[in-house]
């Protein structure tokens, strides 16, 4: 067959299309996208955090069109980017059929941290990944919805262990002009800054737009010149600093917030407050009524029937609180431009409102301000309405008006290629629109559609890819390696063997050490010939909490230097790449949060898809998705009263789970080889599990329940 080269307006439309496909991180869920800029400089691609737009730099503009006569790399180019218009251009969404109005008014999610992929690392752990994940299927859904956080210049930091096997950070800058994201402007092309009143000071910011498919992100960021270096450094690090620090990246996000969304001309329907960091928000909301004339009762009703607040946190510590003196100084030039007195804006943030003593919290402020609320889970719900039933003296708990909407994933951001390609040539094309429908995984129980053998095929598939990733990281880390180790760590981890993941924040309450309270009955379950075991880690610890970095001490000294040296690693410097490859890749994955504290959680959700079942305390989203067939749980509905012996109960029960259902189950093979009762767990967790529990069903769940109801643009004669 002959080929016609490109012209040189083809092969310039091509060109620009790539960039701006860069441009946006739709990129980061399709495939086809994917594997266009890995074609184009594979070493790029990985070394450079898998970045598109750090990809297109790494090749000059000669190379890219000369590259694009080459017929199959310019039909790949072609497609991706028809894929990327007709997604952007369809106008037959379930936003569009359902809430119309809010394409005019669009949802304000306002969330301290977005993690979207690893080439734009600006979230510390869940509830960023969360927020990310909530957009991108909003973004499916064709709901009208906007994101705003802050910018963080060094991102969340970068995790190294030193030689005492302690977990030391570094940061590194990033580079704006290298990431998906591009400054806003003002009507005459200039960067539009805005400003917010911290202390006795104006601060300056500027902002940047991310483009995630149809919705947008809009990031703050206070690095500007008439800043001095303090405000400068508000926007560097995510969480960064002291309790002062914080107070006023708070103030920049939601009263900052609101004040870019009114430079935009966006007149948002409903502010989404994503967790408390956000509620400062309120206070802007209220102030822009007061100064047209309102009161502040007046102020208060108007901002509740346009606020709805998402909790998240199920530990008191976790709540921000600022003293009084903290909050005069903090909101000093702000209350007088608001005409909302101090002593007014205290009570707003109280249980007790006359209790002077009582600190400002920044969970109540969101409750007293929204017209709904809701925890993440059901459990999470009852552990909150119990936590706020201060807040509602004439009410019985079970009528706290706080509701539950249980958390999920964005399976298309979390589905590995080798899945992806395995529906792809399964089903076809329409893969995509398929594995969103639930009666698509009701097919699981048909070995006619999907056979025993291709499951476990799939499942051997995704674990040699973990093992092989974790020896090529182990190698990276540099654990005092020399040239004969490279032998050594390529025969690390048995690629027959269970292999077991606990990845995630490695916070005291997720007692990430669990497993190795009993160690001499771990060492002998991992070293049997016959029924091998092996355990992969990961996570960081805050840098400020000690307690987690022992955590990973003891881990990381047990991976070196206990019975269990090759059956137990530690992969340095977590992040969404690391967790891609981990909820893949492992067998089973483990959850042991000391109950109730762990108010949702989602990684257990992303292995669902890979083919892989979960080993977890009964608590957050798996007490809801655990049906007895679908997976494993460690011990029952319950938890005992004190933290010693819910300790000693769990490490039992997780010992005896392990030992007497999910080992023998996973090592019990047929002639054939096939563990089949195994494989049966994972049809009934791929068919129960992965619809439920997906940001499309939990999205769809905040339009019905949070977006639609109360919202005073429904009945817009423009909607």
């Amino acid at each position: 067959m002959n080929y016609s080269p490109l012209s040189a307006n083809e092969v310039t439309e091509l060109t620009n299309g790539l960039n701006r496909m860069a441009k946006n991180l739709w990129w980061t869920w399709n495939q086809d996208a994917q594997e266009v800029f890995h074609t184009l400089s594979p070493r790029g691609w990985q070394n450079l955090y898998h970045n598109a737009v750090a990809v297109l730099h790494e090749v000059s503009d000669y190379e890219l069109r000369v590259r694009l006569q080459e017929p199959e790399f310019a039909e790949k180019v072609k497609s991706a980017l028809k894929q990327f218009d007709d997604y952007l251009n369809d106008p037959q969404t379930w936003g569009a059929q359902h809430a119309p109005f809010l394409k005019k008014n669009p949802v304000a999610y306002f969330s301290a941290e977005f993690g979207l992929h690893e080439s734009l690392p600006i979230a510390a752990g869940g509830l960023g990944v969360l927020a990310g994940d909530h957009t991108k299927a909003a973004s499916d859904l064709g709901l009208g919805f906007c994101g705003i956080s802050l910018f963080y210049r060094e991102g969340y930091f970068q995790q190294a262990i030193n030689h005492e096997n302690w977990q030391t950070e570094y940061y590194t800058r990033l580079h704006p002009e290298n990431l998906s994201m591009e400054p806003v402007l003002n009507a005459k092309g200039e960067q539009l800054v805005c400003n917010v009143e911290i202390a006795n000071q104006v601060v300056y910011f500027q902002a940047w737009q991310v483009n995630v498919g149809r919705t947008v992100i809009y990031l703050i960021d206070a690095d500007r010149p008439e800043n001095d270096q303090h405000h400068r450094d508000l926007t560097l690090r995510v969480y960064g600093g002291d309790s002062s620090t914080r107070i006023m990246q708070e103030i920049l996000l939601g009263i900052g917030g609101v004040r870019l969304m009114r430079a935009l001309g966006i007149t948002p329907s409903v502010f989404h407050m994503n967790e408390g960091h956000a509620a400062f928000l309120s206070l802007e909301l209220m102030r822009e009524q007061i100064a047209g004339g309102s009161s502040m009762e007046e102020a208060l009703k108007w901002t509740k029937e346009r606020c709805v607040f998402t909790t998240h946190t199920p530990v008191e510590a976790g709540h921000d609180r600022f003293p009084e003196d903290m909050m005069h100084y903090a909101f000093s030039k702000f209350s007088d431009l608001s005409k909302i007195k101090h002593k007014a804006l205290m009570k707003l943030g109280r249980i007790h409102p006359d209790d002077s003593h009582e600190p400002f919290c920044m969970t109540v402020l969101a409750l007293k301000t929204s017209r709904a609320a809701n925890g993440v889970s059901e459990l999470h719900g009852q552990v909150s309405r119990d936590m706020w039933k201060g807040l509602y003296p004439d009410k019985p708990v079970e009528e706290v008006p706080i509701s539950h909407i249980t958390n999920g994933i964005y399976l298309k951001g979390w589905m590995k290629g080798p899945v992806r390609k395995f529906w792809k040539r399964k089903i076809g094309a329409e893969w995509e629109s398929e594995i969103a429908n639930p009666d698509f995984w009701n097919r699981m129980d048909d070995p006619e559609f999907i056979t025993d053998e291709e499951i476990w095929a799939m499942r051997y598939h995704l674990r040699r890819e973990l093992i092989e990733f974790a020896r090529r990281r182990l190698l990276i880390q540099g654990q005092r390696i020399t040239q004969s180790d490279f032998i050594a760590y390529d025969r690390l981890l048995n690629p027959d063997a269970l292999t077991i993941g606990f990845a995630r924040r490695f916070a005291t309450y997720k007692r990430a050490p669990l497993i190795f309270e009993r160690m001499q009955e771990i060492v002998s379950l991992c070293k049997d010939p016959s029924h091998p075991v092996q355990f992969i880690f990961a996570g960081k610890a805050h840098p400020r909490d000690d307690d987690g970095k022992r955590f990973i001490q003891k881990i990381i000294h047990l991976s070196l230097h206990s019975e269990l040296n090759g059956n137990l690693v530690f992969l340095e410097n977590y992040d969404i790449h690391v967790a891609r490859m981990m909820v893949s890749g492992c067998d089973v994955w483990l959850n042991n949060p000391r109950r109730p504290l762990e108010a949702s959680g989602t990684s257990g959700q992303k292995v669902t898809c890979h083919f892989g079942l979960n080993l977890s305390i009964l608590d957050g989203w798996w007490r809801e998705g655990y049906n007895g067939e679908n997976g494993f749980a460690i011990g029952d509905d319950s938890h005992a009263s004190s933290v010693e012996e819910q300790d000693r109960v769990d490490s039992e029960n997780l010992y005896n789970a392990l030992k007497n259902e999910v080992i023998p189950c996973f090592f019990a093979r047929d002639a054939e080889g096939v563990p089949r009762q195994w494989v049966k767990k994972i049809r009934n967790a791929m068919k129960t599990l992965t619809a439920e529990f997906g940001t499309l069903r939990m999205v769809e769940d905040y339009g019905r329940k949070m977006y639609v109801p109360g919202n005073p643009y429904t009945s817009d004669s423009d909607s």
